[in-house]
């Protein structure tokens, strides 16, 4: 059992040295400036700050550049300019998850 749990260690390390690596990745809340909104912003900077990331996270208020998007619910996610989350206000660990699957393609 101990065996297990170094090799699951070692996978997360691999994961998360190879994100930090990533240059150019896009991350995006869009929202209109409500409570929620900041939740998810909030949220957000904490998963970029957790996982060491040197990507900007950018706040999109400005309602043509959100509808751009296609996203009829906010708050939203954009990651790498696909929206992964829309409608609802994820934890810092939901976005964690959600940066790693789509950085990592």
């Amino acid at each position: 059992m101990a065996l297990f749990g170094l090799r699951k260690e070692k996978e997360e390390n691999k994961k998360s040295a190879h994100l930090s690596n990533v240059n150019g990745g896009s991350i995006k809340v869009l929202g209109s400036g409500c409570k929620s909104c900041h939740a998810l912003l909030e949220a957000s900077k904490e998963a970029v700050m957790n996982m060491g990331l040197s990507t900007e996270l950018e706040y999109v208020t400005d309602m043509e550049k959100v509808m751009e998007y296609g996203v009829m619910s906010m708050p939203a996610l954009v990651v790498n300019e696909k929206v992964v989350s829309m409608g609802r206000v994820l934890k810092a660990a939901e976005v964690e998850k959600l940066l790693a699957e789509r950085l990592a393609e």
